[in-house]
């Protein structure tokens, strides 16, 4: 699908859609508990579809209402009838999750996809596999598995992703023995951590610091049904906080203040570049706790006096694109002036125009990043592959009009 996104005049408020972390993340809980849990406030993008699909072919129940989804969980370890294929769609956080889980029918298990999905990085797991003579085959159309962890002490690299440690956090608990997970610096997105222990805690499922870089997990634990909210994701809601520091005129609700999100380092950011006149300056981002704001920050940055630095963004090249790539390619088109070095970005203000050609490269989030930056530079676009925010926020387009935003839409033939 293109879109095609006019000068518009944007003002108006919005709620922030329900946080996709959090969703997966109570899906997988409800579905390992003894019992019915009712979860609510939940979009069903094509990510947490794919979470869904896969907590059911571990034998748990689903029944989807609106943004409403009832759970019969399993109440406890999957058994061997949980084997086969498992279709992850394009999720990273699916994929990732639930491997820990689906070794544990002690069965060959494979996962699909599609995107860059099976060419996004395993080695942690991989090397978790071996090293307890375990089978972990990975090519660029799947991963196989075969044969179950079991308690005891995993090392992880903290410097990859968060996921590898929220996927075992989920599984060891069902195990009979005491397991530690220890984490090498430099640990990164730890935000991501906290919340998949929060999680697990509203589900009765408790795991210790035993100091910064070590968790203890007690084996012979049982997950708890329970009613559950989704809050709303600051990950998402951060291209309307951006489009607002542009034109100031867009208010957000439905956020925690409170929150764990890592990506809440939105608000912060925000606010150190605006000033007491309502201009914007640049300053220096960390991604090292906040990967997935990188493409709607480098926005942030084309409408900042002076050259915002964004450091620690390795992993946004291994995202569903090569995100400092085609935020590159794009930024290009309507004449933003970027670079970047390794894993450093640096962007200029710059005076934008507009194009007819930009591609979303199948990547929900440069999609939404450069819909934003058309809007807030007042320029006329064409942007291809529009629908690729299905994956995580199905109702950006539809919401981004509801403030003011002129979009006409294309189908594919």
């Amino acid at each position: 699908m293109t879109s095609i996104i006019k000068k518009s005049n944007i003002a108006g408020k919005i709620t922030a859609p329900p946080s996709k972390s959090m969703s997966h993340r109570a899906i997988m809980c409800a579905a390992l508990a003894g019992g019915k849990s009712v979860i609510k406030n939940v979009s069903m993008s094509q990510d947490i579809s794919a979470t869904l699909g896969a907590m059911r072919m571990l034998g748990a129940a689903a029944e989807v209402d609106g943004t409403t989804i009832t759970v019969t969980g399993i109440g406890g370890a999957p058994d061997k009838s949980a084997c086969g294929e498992v279709f992850c769609c394009e999720s990273g956080s699916t994929l990732r999750f639930i491997i820990p889980l689906f070794s544990l029918t002690g069965s060959a298990v494979k996962f699909t996809g599609q995107g860059r999905l099976m060419q996004r990085p395993q080695g942690v797991y991989e090397q978790i596999f071996q090293n307890r003579g375990l089978s972990f085959v990975q090519n660029y159309e799947s991963i196989v598995i075969d044969g179950a962890l079991t308690a005891g002490e995993y090392v992880v690299d903290g410097s990859v992703s968060s996921q590898f440690i929220s996927g075992l956090f989920f599984a060891l608990p069902l195990l009979d023995g005491d397991s530690t997970v220890k984490i090498t610096p430099p640990f990164e997105s730890r935000s991501y951590v906290n919340l998949t222990m929060q999680a697990m805690r509203d589900f009765g499922v408790s795991l210790t610091w035993k100091d910064n870089y070590t968790i203890c997990i007690k084996g012979k634990q049982k997950y708890t049904s329970c009613d559950y909210t989704v809050e709303g994701d600051y990950s998402q809601a951060a291209f309307f906080e951006v489009l607002n520091a542009v034109t100031h005129s867009v208010k957000i609700d439905g956020l925690r203040k409170d929150s764990l999100q890592g990506d809440m380092a939105v608000m912060d950011i925000v606010k150190r570049c605006t000033q007491a006149d309502g201009s914007l300056k640049a300053t220096k981002i960390d991604l090292a706790d906040c990967p997935d704001l990188g493409p709607i920050l480098i926005v942030l940055g084309l409408f900042c006096e002076g050259e915002t630095v964004i450091t620690n963004a390795q992993r946004l090249r291994v995202k569903e694109s090569d995100r400092i790539e085609t935020m590159q390619a794009e930024i290009d088109k309507i004449g933003g002036i970027m670079h970047s070095d390794s894993g450093d970005i640096f962007v200029k203000k710059s005076v934008l125009r507009g194009a007819d050609d930009l591609d979303g490269h199948n990547d929900h989030r440069i999609v939404m990043a450069m819909a934003v930056a058309a809007l807030a530079a007042g320029i006329e676009v064409t942007l291809h592959g529009a629908d690729a925010v299905k994956k995580s926020y199905p109702d950006f387009w539809r919401d981004i009009q509801m403030l003011g935003a002129e979009v006409s839409f294309i189908e594919a033939e």
